[in-house]
């Protein structure tokens, strides 16, 4: 048994796991540790079936357990600690505050190759053979039953090489490039290995490079091979083997003889993965006058606040103000994390901002590969990455001296993260983590949330406007258009389009400008239903409605992803007589090409962008005009700027203002303006098109006329009346369970538990919008909560014993029980 030393040096560490446990686990520091062990760290831990996990160390204590009996750390994985002091207390943070559990944040957070287990497999990776002598004994022995056996797990490592020094010999395997780590799922990092050439030092001057040329003269194709690394060369410094073919239109056979006579020598190096190259040679940054006031105003109030609601209408030009303010980060020393919702909004802000700060730039997101996103976890945590542009995943980075956040279109959704906990708000996560930082955090938007500006009016954030369009480019103008027109019928059929668009979009191509136009429904036919009845085919798994799409001719769970054959037949009355409502993007581009059969019409939506590139293959033949027409959902709303583009539909309006969801107006207000404001960008000859059937609705005229203020006013009249966020903080609890009264009944004992609060309001349990999703149903409870903290904070202890009290129920401990804090 391993020793803790005296009582007085009696050491515990609280370990969290990348298991989901309520809490952390302590276990014992050994003496020998003691002076080396640190926060953040990470360890290697045994639970009682004796599987070994890597864990991180939250905190160092003295406080012996009376539960339960310790065990000792196995060992030290890493010389210094992984995840810095901030990251701890921001992990801490949210786990206490949107109810998660710490393991369920630390797999969030860590990337896979940090998270270790005793099945680890450590892969051996050297293709050529090695000098043994130069290592260790420990490393030495690990070395020779790598190249006899090619990969081993850590468990089988710590036979070989002893517990004490097992931490060290990984340490040593992985810095050095000889191991790369699998965790047995999924590959886990591999270093980027390519075949590099170089000219022999033989040659470095020019009269033995002209007598090298004069020897090849009658070998043509290794002549050119050598020209062609000499223009490569020229371009990059090093020249990568098949760049050099291609240039030289060779076959490696042929470069082989020139290798052969020590012209070229050929390396293996590794190379990073996530290589961004700017096609754009920086510009210097000529700030108009309304941009030189409110950088100089965003600099005052960040003198008196954390945080800063830059609001600016669209194509004011922020980003050019973001530049600026990053430009002053980075020659303080320190560095600058820039937020979007979107991975493809960072397509064109990509390019932009390259071209002025170079390999100083990182880009984090989703759709990196594990390998990847490991290189860059590196590069941040040394300090590599002086900026990094990513989405919300991009907050759990090792930033070392994070001194400005920038959260561009804070009022996006897509901030949110809701499908699996930790379900936080990205925005608002930003904000707790500057402040741990003690960085600037600027908000900015065109239509900022109602949250934001309440704040801001509360004198919680400073608050700067930037009310006038770059150069003075006028907003665009703005028309409502009945609907009406679409329920008659024409030669073509049910119209989609009314006269004044499709006259507009006519007008648009005479002119050779672009045209976008959104619809906020993917899919051919959103949905089928018998004329004779009103019966329509809804999934067998979820209580949903299917969507028909032409090109598989089949009709498709969004939800659960089953797809089934068109129903020609009504199984209720058995009526053939079955008719498509509402349309999506696919009938909208089917429609259009028709319409208009010369224009070039593209389709965005997740359906035409599920590659890693489609979107910026999208992007790039719009900016290219190898699009006319382009039909999307949200995802055209989000930061284009294109300058061409003169003409925006909005299809149907309607349908995004009837969704049965307190903030209906303001999704649609922010929805309807954004896309609005990608019009007419460049000189503000842009029009906007709004069809609609209640052309009557407050919010389209306030839409029409630019009217932020006073929509915000009464959308915070109706909140404060019906007491919704931001005069009450909310917590929806989902229950999940195949049997709907099991469902029922865990919401029935969740909302008993606040009967009688006078402070919290409880609603439920009722069946979620959506009742039944992969045959489980799924019921809710919803809280508003006040927001004082000593409130909410009691609320959460409460939540999490009703929980327990749930799960301690016969028949309901497989009830799952879903969290939402600030469920928007």
């Amino acid at each position: 048994m391993l020793s803790f030393g005296n009582q007085k040096d009696f050491q515990f560490a609280e370990v969290i796991l990348p298991l989901n446990f309520a809490n952390t686990l302590t276990y014992g520091v050994p003496v020998d540790m003691q002076q080396k062990i640190v926060p953040g760290m990470r360890v290697e831990v045994a639970l009682k079936d004796n599987k070994f996990y890597a864990g991180i160390v939250l905190r160092l204590h003295n406080d012996k357990p009376e539960a339960y009996s310790i065990r000792p750390i196995r060992a030290i994985l890493d010389p210094y600690p992984v995840v810095n002091q901030q990251q701890l207390d921001f992990w801490r943070w949210i786990s206490s505050y949107y109810m998660a559990s710490p393991g369920e944040v630390m797999n969030a957070a860590l990337p896979a190759h940090l998270k270790l287990s005793n099945e680890t497999h450590l892969e051996w990776t050297c293709r050529q053979d090695h000098d043994l002598h130069q290592w260790d004994d420990y490393t030495h022995r690990a070395i020779e039953q790598l190249i006899l056996r090619k990969t081993i797990t850590i468990s089988e490592l710590r036979q070989i090489v002893g517990s004490g020094q097992l931490s060290s010999v990984i340490h040593t395997l992985i810095e050095n490039e000889l191991v790369y780590v699998n965790e047995g799922l999924e590959p886990s990092y591999r270093p980027k290995k390519e075949k590099i050439v170089r000219l022999n030092d033989v040659f470095s001057d020019d009269e033995q490079l002209h007598i090298l040329f004069e020897k090849l003269g009658k070998a043509p194709v290794q002549q050119n091979l050598l020209m062609a690394f000499l223009t490569l060369s020229r371009q990059e410094g090093f020249v990568r083997r098949e760049d050099l073919l291609q240039q030289a239109k060779a076959k490696a056979p042929q470069l082989k003889p020139l290798v052969d006579k020590g012209v070229f020598l050929i390396e293996e190096t590794v190379i990073d993965r996530v290589q961004l190259k700017s096609g754009k040679e920086p510009q210097s940054v000529i700030l108009s006058e309304p941009q030189q006031r409110a950088f100089g105003e965003i600099g005052h109030a960040f003198s008196e606040k954390n945080v800063c609601l830059l609001e600016g209408v669209t194509a004011s030009g922020k980003t050019l103000l973001y530049i600026e303010l990053i430009k002053e980060q980075i020659a303080a020393g320190k560095q600058v994390l820039f937020l979007l919702p979107e991975i493809g909004i960072t397509t064109q802000l990509v390019q932009r901002l390259l071209a002025h700060f170079g390999n100083e730039l990182g880009v984090y997101h989703s759709r990196f590969s594990h390998n990847e996103r490991v290189e860059i976890w590196e590069k941040v945590r040394k300090a590599e990455y002086k900026i990094v542009l990513g989405t919300r995943s991009a907050l759990w980075l090792p930033f070392s001296a994070l001194g400005l956040i920038i959260v561009d279109e804070e009022h996006d959704s897509s901030y949110k993260q809701h499908d699996m906990s930790p379900r936080f708000q990205a925005r608002d996560a930003a904000i707790y983590l500057g402040g741990l930082y003690q960085a600037r955090i600027l908000l900015g938007s065109a239509t900022p949330s109602v949250e934001s500006v309440w704040n801001a009016q509360q004198g919680k954030y400073a608050h700067v406007l930037l009310s006038e369009r770059y150069a003075g480019i006028a907003l665009p103008a703005i028309q409502i258009v009945s609907a009406h027109t679409l329920n008659e019928k024409n030669a073509a059929g049910v119209r989609l389009l009314t006269p004044e668009l499709l006259d507009a979009i006519q007008n648009t191509l005479t002119k050779r400008k672009q045209v976008i136009l959104f619809q906020n429904k993917r899919g051919y036919v959103p949905f089928q239903m018998c004329r004779s009845c009103g019966w329509v085919p809804q999934c067998v798994n979820c209580a949903v409605s299917l969507t028909y799409h032409k090109p598989t001719n089949k009709l498709h769970c969004h939800y659960c992803g089953l797809k089934v054959p068109v129903v020609y037949r009504c199984q209720k009355c058995g009526s053939s007589d079955m008719q498509p409502r509402t349309f999506g993007t696919q009938k909208l581009e089917e429609e259009i090409q028709t319409l208009f059969p010369k224009a070039r019409v593209a389709r965005m939506d997740t359906d035409t962008t599920r590659g890693k590139l489609d979107f910026e293959r999208l992007l790039e033949q719009l900016r290219l005009h190898a699009i006319d027409i382009l039909i999307g959902t949200q995802m055209v709303v989000k930061g284009l700027d294109f300058p061409d583009v003169t003409l925006v539909g909005i299809i149907s309006s309607d349908s995004l203002l009837s969704f049965p969801d307190f903030r209906v107006n303001e999704r649609g207000f922010q929805l309807m303006s954004q896309v609005a404001g990608r019009a007419g960008r460049k000189d503000g000859d842009g029009k906007v098109l709004i069809q609609a059937f209640n052309t009557n609705h407050p919010v389209l005229h306030w839409v029409k006329d630019h009217n932020l203020r006073d929509f915000v006013a009464a959308e915070l009249n109706e909140r404060s009346q019906f007491l919704y966020p931001p005069f009450c903080r909310m917590i929806r609890i989902t229950l999940r369970h195949h049997d709907e009264e099991k469902a029922i009944r865990a919401g029935g004992i969740i909302a008993n538990q606040f009967e009688n609060s006078e402070s919290v309001i409880v609603r439920g349990p009722v069946p979620a919008l959506i009742s039944r999703v992969r045959n489980q149903y799924l019921q809710e409870v919803w809280l508003k909560v006040p927001h004082q903290s000593n409130v909410q904070e009691a609320t959460k202890r409460d939540l999490l014993k009703a929980r327990d009290l749930v799960h301690s129920q016969k028949g309901l401990s497989g009830v799952q029980i879903i969290f939402d804090v600030d469920p928007y």
